[in-house]
């Protein structure tokens, strides 16, 4: 087996889960084997290590596994024993026909709605997405949302152990998004689901939404993008440039192999998340919120130390936060995809590509958002054979998507109650 190597909010519905049972996943070992309890159903307590990844052993919380087998790789080469993360709430119906899939951000999980606890290290990034009376009301919907392939939350990963029982590090492939959707439709065959009523994701998910709409125009009756792209532009690309640059140049990153040491590359890690916050965030945001104050007792004038200004002590707690919850080679790896996100690829263009898309789409921008600005949704919008524009009005740019709890539900549940042909 070969593999491609990289170069270097409050409110909170209630939820009902899925309970065992609701599925009846297909396959054998060979073929996909579904685990409900953890890959060895070990619960002992994580061992200390140097990155905030999960491993095999660690407390489970809600996750779920599935094995896939070897992934071929758009880049070519094979990555083995492909294992995925997932959390579901409420049922798969009859008709198999009211699944929403749920596609998570950079820096997000399988953790949807939820709190945080034994193996959930923060609450649920969407948690007034679904719930009783939400927008997706497991009631009605089957919900199902997994971590991405090279994450760092239960799915294979640079974390993760290679065959020779060692973690992959810098030896794990450079994956696409377009192999990331290939690993979810995997997932869905596994658990004998062969269509979705609707995809929805927004930024990095949001790529991963369009992708399985162009990829299976077939399986995809709606699909909900917010405040993303088709392609990745040389902005986004320039933007993620110095973050994936001060990770690399950390010197406890060890160019991706630092798991069997007691350093980690926290330094580098929270530069990327600096330069990245600010990108998700406005100018007037952070003007009016913070201005120039310093941060309490830290006077840069008086202090006597080098003080810092409050804003430089807002983007260091969001860099000490990312940092105790996820692995700096997962974010290498993530990244990297996003660069290389292009529906267009090897298919005649972006607009070829979407003329292939069969399902009911919204696109969706934050009016403020300057890393994936209205213009690009407006794009996506005109290049869909059927396509609905909807906006959200924000002073947190990128980020509205996930603020804006109420604009954000309006529009998903108006896009789930459109009929579909």
């Amino acid at each position: 087996m070969t593999v491609t190597h990289r170069k270097q909010s409050t409110r909170r519905p209630t939820v009902r889960h899925a309970a065992e049972g609701t599925i009846s996943p297909q396959g054998t070992e060979a073929s996909g084997h579904l685990e409900r309890d953890g890959t060895d159903g070990s619960t002992r307590p994580p061992a200390h290590r140097a990155d905030g990844a999960w491993r095999v052993g660690d407390p489970v919380g809600r996750r779920q596994f599935v094995h896939l087998g070897d992934l071929e790789l758009e880049r070519g080469g094979v990555l083995p024993d492909v294992r995925i993360a997932y959390e579901t709430w409420g049922r798969l119906n009859e008709a198999g026909d009211n699944v929403v899939l749920v596609e998570h951000a950079l820096t997000g999980d399988s953790h949807v709605v939820g709190e945080a606890g034994p193996g959930h290290a923060s609450p649920g990034w969407w948690n007034s997405l679904v719930g009783a009376g939400g927008p997706v009301d497991p009631d009605e919907w089957f919900v199902i949302a997994s971590n991405v392939l090279g994450g760092c939350q239960g799915s294979t990963g640079p974390s993760s152990q290679a065959p020779d029982g060692q973690p992959w590090g810098s030896r794990f492939p450079y994956v696409t998004v377009r192999d990331q959707v290939a690993a979810e439709r995997l997932l869905l065959d596994r658990l004998g689901i062969r269509r979705v009523a609707a995809v929805v994701g927004g930024s990095m998910g949001g790529m991963r939404a369009i992708e399985w709409a162009v990829t299976h125009p077939d399986d995809v009756d709606r699909c909900i993008v917010l405040a993303s792209t088709p392609c990745a532009t040389a902005d986004q690309i320039a933007w993620c440039q110095p973050q994936l640059l001060a990770i690399r140049h950390d010197p406890d990153f060890a160019g991706g192999d630092y798991y069997s040491s007691d350093r980690r590359p926290d330094t580098g890690l929270g530069l990327a998340r600096r330069i990245a916050h600010i990108t998700y965030r406005t100018e007037s945001e952070l003007d009016e919120r913070f201005g120039r104050a310093p941060q309490l007792g830290e006077d840069p004038l008086r202090a006597g130390d080098r003080g810092r200004f409050a804003v430089e002590s807002y983007l260091d707690h969001h860099a000490g936060k990312l940092a105790r919850r996820f692995d700096a080679n997962s974010y290498v790896v993530l990244t990297e995809a996003m660069n290389s996100h292009d529906v267009g690829r090897d298919r005649g263009g972006v607009e070829a590509a979407l003329r292939r898309v069969s399902a009911d789409c919204t696109i969706v921008s934050v009016d403020t958002d300057r890393l994936y600005p209205p213009r690009l949704s407006d794009e996506l919008h005109a290049a869909l054979p059927t396509s609905h524009r909807a906006h959200i009005v924000s002073d947190f740019g990128h980020d509205g998507f996930l603020i804006e709890e109420d604009q954000v539900g309006r529009i998903i549940r108006d896009a789930l109650d459109r009929r579909t042909l």
